[in-house]
């Protein structure tokens, strides 16, 4: 299957303040690279060669570093200056983008991982739209954090959410004693889950995922192995 790439990296960097007072946080530095640098080495390294970007804050600063620097890889730009769609609403907003691949992996620019994205890929096994097919798979880990997607084993299936601060909970089905397990900002996508994204709505994945999951599988790829960071704290 041909995949292409999007990169999340329209966020406001709020978190990341001062730092991105006058920059996006996509630009922000790290180990001596920015964090999109980090991010399109990492998804080139995985022979992924078209990618999107999504921009908003700083939108500009971040068009211009991509034209004024080489990578090995058609990359494009996702325009959300005008109107923030978070994430997959950004994915909807890009659809133009994905007319030539069949499924899309979709990386925060604010995620620093060891994660084999090649393997991730190949691993992630996404069919045309069916109840025994994923449509999605989730990277996830065991780590502490305030929110979880909940999973029902062997297979890791979704099958919830919880907010561990705030003792809210929403299950796709009942699952009896579900796994907890972070997300890690990574997944892959069928490019058929486009046609289930509503359209000019800003939306982020976990609603849409915990809809989507009622009907069809979503699942999640255990990387517990893996050193993994997020830098947009």
């Amino acid at each position: 299957m041909n995949t292409s790439a999007m990169i999340f990296a329209a966020g406001l960097g709020t978190r990341l303040y001062p730092l991105t007072a006058h920059k996006p946080k996509a630009l922000v530095e790290y180990q001596g690279k920015t964090l999109l640098e980090h991010t399109l080495n990492k998804i080139m390294d995985a022979g992924i060669k078209h990618i999107v970007i999504n921009v908003h804050h700083f939108g500009e600063q971040i068009i211009e570093f991509i034209n004024q620097h080489h990578f090995n890889a058609q990359i494009e730009i996702s325009d959300e200056r005008e109107r923030l769609m978070d994430t997959a609403g950004g994915l909807k907003f890009a659809e133009p983008f994905f007319k030539n691949c069949d499924k899309i992996l979709l990386y925060n620019v604010d995620v620093i991982s060891s994660i084999d994205l090649k393997k991730f890929c190949n691993n992630s096994q996404l069919s045309i739209l069916n109840s025994q097919f994923s449509i999605a798979s989730l990277a996830v880990r065991h780590r502490q954090t305030a929110r979880y997607f909940l999973f029902e084993e062997p297979e890791l299936r979704l099958c919830g959410w919880e907010n561990k601060q705030t003792n809210e909970k929403r299950l796709c089905y009942e699952v009896e004693n579900p796994t907890s397990l972070a997300f890690s900002g990574i997944h892959i996508v069928n490019k058929k889950i486009l046609e289930l994204i509503p359209k000019n709505k800003k939306i982020s994945f976990t609603p849409l995922y915990l809809d989507l999951a009622k009907e069809y599988v979503i699942n999640g790829y255990l990387h517990d192995e893996d050193t993994w960071k997020d830098m947009g704290s």
